[in-house]
């Protein structure tokens, strides 16, 4: 199966973002890709919550997953939606951050809304409070694809193990972790922490990320860390995009999964521990 990344920049102007994304993906299926990801917050990334509210819309109204639902449609691809932001009904007016896998007819195949909130103070300069603006989703999401069985994350979710360790249990091959990792993070534990998930799990993990700095209409401009990655089953990176706003393809081979999980198989070991 080739596996393509799209590494983006995006703006707080969805209409902008649609473009730059569409290109990409149109660099990837040139490039041969069978499944192509996109990163976390694809249509927008904004710190100002007021400018969201103006400019996202609820699922059944968002012009980025209508472009991107009908592309891989023309494509005859997958397409993972890394995330979304999108407006909701809920009673605090909090937003979604959901990722959508996409089948080649075009078809929703399964969401995933994120669950762990980005909720840290890094510095003296750098603080998110991602439970402010969004809710948390309470469910995991395991789709089933040609090439295997997909376990969706976002982002924050990478630093808990639990999640990903239960997606395997589940029979995932393959683990999918958009995300807009903040460059101080990102230099310091995020091929770690993809290596470490890959590793522990016996999974493919598939990491397209945001990159660089943020134009922003309103508000404080984000600058997001890049280095989308693709991490092998025995921990091997076989793809670091680097820095550059770019598409990325690669062939990668399920049978490692199997391979893999003989070799060392932790995730069927069951603990029979119940205390300290």
């Amino acid at each position: 199966m080739r596996a393509g990344l799209l590494q983006l920049t995006s703006s707080d102007n969805p209409e902008e973002n649609i473009e730059q994304t569409r290109d990409l993906l149109a660099d990837a299926v040139r490039l041969r890709a069978d499944f192509v990801a996109t990163p976390e917050v694809t249509n927008c990334v904004s710190m100002d919550r007021a400018h969201q509210k103006s400019v996202l819309r609820p699922e059944a109204r968002d012009p980025t997953l209508a472009a991107l639902r009908a592309d891989a449609a023309d494509y005859g691809i997958w397409l993972l939606i890394g995330s979304l932001a999108l407006r909701t009904a809920d009673p605090a007016g909090r937003f979604a951050n959901r990722s959508f896998l996409i089948d080649p007819r075009g078809r929703i195949i399964a969401r995933y809304d994120k669950i762990h909130m980005f909720d840290v103070e890094i510095d003296g300069t750098e603080t998110y409070r991602e439970s402010a603006g969004y809710r948390p989703g309470t469910r995991a999401t395991l789709a089933e694809t040609p090439f295997g069985k997909v376990g969706m994350t976002i982002c924050y979710d990478l630093r808990f193990p639990a999640l990903h360790r239960k997606l395997a249990r589940a029979g995932a091959d393959i683990l999918t972790v958009p995300s807009a990792f903040s460059p101080v993070t990102g230099a310091a534990h995020w091929e770690v922490l993809l290596r470490a998930r890959a590793i522990e799990t016996g999974c493919w993990v598939i990491a397209p990320a945001q990159t660089g700095l943020h134009e922003a209409r309103v508000g404080q401009q984000r600058r997001t860390y890049g280095h989308s990655m693709i991490v092998a089953p025995w921990g091997e990176v076989v793809l670091d995009a680097g820095t550059a706003r770019d598409a990325h393809v690669v062939e990668i081979d399920t049978g490692l999964v199997a391979e893999a999980r003989a070799r060392v198989p932790a995730i069927a070991t069951q603990p029979d521990w119940h205390g300290p």
